[in-house]
């Protein structure tokens, strides 16, 4: 590119400002003129509000992270209702938290001074702590007296299966993740299942249990195959995403649409922190694709991303 060609794609950064009349709409605008992640956020608002409109498009959501015991578990919920999402992919250790919610249990808010906080003495209370939220022992023998009296009647059902057999017998009340996937007939998979408090109590009390894992990756491929547009959001990497990605690997027509929500950095080669542009060498993600990468906790990014999304889709109906 010559000089010329570089300098006319150039333009001013917006020195935006914030009054009485800015709605969120007005904000994911203003950030989209700007740069640093502020631009990769208003570019993934902007990538995720298009798969919602393209009615082709198949949303696979990855979800990684203590989001449910940090208090994320109704934008999660939200997502779902709304029909943000069609397919989610998540770890063993949010549902077993979406669980516990369900069942009326609670997450602790605790000190924000980290360094205040004596862990031998929540031992010794039988309190755990996830870095500033606490929860008691007790949440997991509520989890184990439920899971204890189940009638279950297939003990080789696929995981996902299982999952939709789980979320019916929640309380309508709730704002459980499982519980409204199985209402509105969305997927739940968790690849890593094994690897949570649920599945242990599970695996304790219903030993003649083997669930199907591999029905499930196939599924998925399916899923992924039968797909005219894929769009993903990946919060966070680990299982979920890598789940999401190698089923996009080996089908026709890889992500259309891909935004990432991460922490993680990608020099020490982890999937977590691999890049977007990355997946385009493997085929996951399209070489044309709309794409974005939002370093950003994404505890703080996500429900923006919703109120944006919520917003758009209420500006949509006007």
């Amino acid at each position: 590119m010559s000089e010329k060609d570089f300098e006319e794609k150039l333009r001013e950064v917006e020195q935006f400002e914030i009054n009485n009349d800015t709605s969120i709409i007005d904000l994911i605008n203003s950030l989209k003129n700007t740069g640093f992640n502020a631009k990769r956020l208003a570019l993934a608002c902007e990538i995720y509000n298009e798969m919602i409109n393209n009615t082709d498009c198949v949303k696979f959501f990855g979800l990684a992270g203590a989001l449910v015991p940090v208090g994320l578990q109704r934008i999660i919920f939200d997502f779902l209702k709304e029909g943000f999402i069609d397919v989610l992919v998540t770890t063993g250790a949010n549902l077993t938290h979406d669980l516990a919610e369900a069942l009326g249990y609670h997450h602790l808010q605790g000190n924000i001074n980290i360094d205040d906080i004596d862990d031998k003495d929540l031992h010794c209370k039988d309190i755990n702590r996830i870095y500033d939220v606490f929860m008691p022992n007790k949440v997991y023998e509520g989890i184990e007296d439920f899971i204890s009296k189940l009638n279950i009647s297939d003990n080789q059902m696929p995981v996902s299966s299982f999952l939709k057999f789980l979320g019916d017998k929640l309380p309508k009340t709730s704002h459980s993740i499982l519980r409204i996937c199985a209402e509105k007939e969305i997927p739940i998979f968790c690849p890593a299942f094994t690897d949570s408090g649920l599945a242990m109590q599970l695996g304790f009390h219903h030993q003649n249990m083997n669930l199907n894992h591999f029905k499930d990756m196939l599924d998925m491929v399916n899923l992924a195959w039968d797909a005219k547009n894929a769009g993903i959001c990946i919060v966070g990497g680990g299982v979920p995403k890598n789940f999401i990605m190698q089923s996009l690997q080996f089908c026709p027509t890889s992500a259309t649409y891909a935004i990432q929500i991460t922490m993680d950095r990608p020099e020490p080669g982890g999937l977590s922190g691999a890049s977007l542009r990355e997946a385009i060498s493997w085929g996951k993600v399209n070489e044309k694709a709309k794409y974005s990468t939002v370093i950003s906790d994404a505890t703080i990014t996500l429900p923006l991303i919703f109120w944006y999304l919520k917003k758009m889709q209420e500006k949509n109906k006007d």
